[in-house]
């Protein structure tokens, strides 16, 4: 438990002096901090982990074929997408993260991190859910500042570099609808952390419609991003 304890405050930079949440009652403290907690953390990972590898793999694809249409048209000046597309996606995937635990966890409260393994019904499961939940809102946190400091050093960048409006967007809603997706088949269907609507009465209904709307979104978002490139 104190290993556990040390690691949260290491990764929420939080000062402790015997646990992440000094004012929690044993009980919590039990629920949070018991022999789940290595297990669940990873579990938290585990989307950023695959977004992230999805990420490097569309990137490396899509400079692939920049370079190919640079060789393809010599003499003319090709604005490069890759790096306002990266930089917008990687926002795009915390900021929908965010959109996910603050509209659904928090302000809606259809369910919570691990509301399927932990009933979010007593004081006690809604703290611990709510402690899964600021875990999961501090790795949001970090992609965003990525997509933040990758979107500062766009514009310090080359004056080749395409950045349209159509690109920006475009990114955004591919990475959002990237983390829908994601997230929706781990959390949802592969670990059944939790689902779309926890108290309904077929929850394949709410998590079908959240991966079919986020698959649109991925299709809007492609669709920008790959649009007809600007030549100067």
């Amino acid at each position: 438990m104190k290993k556990a304890l040390l690691l949260t405050a290491l990764l929420t930079g939080i000062t402790v002096t015997g646990s992440a949440c000094p004012f929690c009652n044993k009980e919590i403290l039990k629920g949070i901090y018991d022999s789940q907690f290595y297990p669940n953390l990873l579990t938290m990972l585990s989307a950023f982990i695959v977004l992230a590898v999805i990420v490097v793999i569309l990137v490396t694809i899509a400079a692939k074929n920049h370079r190919s249409r640079l060789a393809a048209n010599p003499g003319v000046q090709i604005l490069s997408p890759v790096p306002l597309t990266t930089a917008s996606m990687v926002l795009g995937i915390g900021l929908g993260g965010f959109m996910d635990g603050i509209v659904l966890h928090q302000v809606l409260q259809v369910h919570e991190m691990l509301s399927n393994k932990i009933p979010a019904t007593t004081y006690t499961g809604k703290s611990i859910n709510m402690f899964w939940d600021g875990i999961f809102h501090f790795f949001c946190m970090l992609v965003v500042l990525a997509g933040i400091i990758l979107m500062w050093k766009l514009l310090s960048g080359k004056g080749d570099i395409d950045r349209s409006g159509k690109l920006f967007g475009g990114g955004l809603l591919l990475g959002w609808g990237l983390f829908n997706i994601v997230e929706g088949l781990i959390d949802h269907q592969l670990l059944k952390l939790h689902n779309v609507i926890e108290f309904s009465a077929n929850h394949n209904t709410g998590n079908f419609i959240f991966l079919g709307v986020s698959v649109m979104m991925l299709v809007i978002g492609y669709v920008l991003v790959t649009r007809k490139h600007q030549h100067r």
